[in-house]
């Protein structure tokens, strides 16, 4: 397997090698975020890529949205495209690096890009940066997926077992609003830092 570092992903994005990227927010993604009405919320894009989800929270007046990812010319892109974005809120750095706390952490295809071996460091990362109460939300893939590259999948019960242990888990459940060439392949979950 390739080492999964700065360089393999900027080599993907700029090949345009990143075939679970939309190209729009992913729908469940965009009907939590239209439920979300604190425009100071702190919120933190993990590994965030092209991060149409940050493109969206600032169009709709998200002041404290911040992508973190090791892929320069990702976050490149989203300066290309929101040239408003803050550069300070664009974060060229390993999320396990890291030093600040969000209120709300969006979960876009990260955890299934990481290595499995670190996915228990994920978890613990996660809680480590939100606030007491603090959510972390998103999607995960629920299939197999690959064993020699990104993305990596699982299931409900693989991902329950790396997150009850630090979360409250109060949904996790298959997406009733995922795009087509998605639908029965996404879970849908809120954790809640205890």
């Amino acid at each position: 397997m390739e080492n999964l570092d700065a360089s393999y992903w900027n080599n993907r994005y700029d090949k345009n090698d990143d075939p679970w990227d939309l190209g729009e927010v992913s729908p469940p993604i965009k009907a939590f975020i239209d439920q979300l009405n604190n425009l100071e919320t702190r919120i933190l894009i993990p590994g965030g890529g092209n991060s149409y989800e940050a493109e969206y929270l600032f169009s709709k007046g998200f002041k404290n949205v911040y992508v973190v990812d090791v892929s320069r010319t990702a976050l490149d892109n989203i300066k290309k495209r929101v040239p408003n974005f803050p550069e300070t809120q664009l974060i060229h750095l390993d999320l396990f690096k890291l030093d600040m706390v969000f209120d709300l952490i969006l979960e876009q295809t990260f955890f299934c890009a990481l290595h499995p071996n670190l996915r228990t460091k994920y978890v613990l990362k996660m809680n480590e940066l939100l606030v007491e109460n603090g959510s972390l939300v998103g999607l995960l893939f629920n299939l197999p997926l690959y064993k020699d590259k990104p993305p990596f999948g699982g299931d409900k019960a693989l991902y329950v077992s790396y997150f009850e242990k630090s979360f409250h888990i109060e949904t996790m459940e298959k997406c009733y609003n995922s795009i087509s060439q998605r639908e029965g392949n996404e879970l849908f979950f809120r954790l809640i830092k205890e």
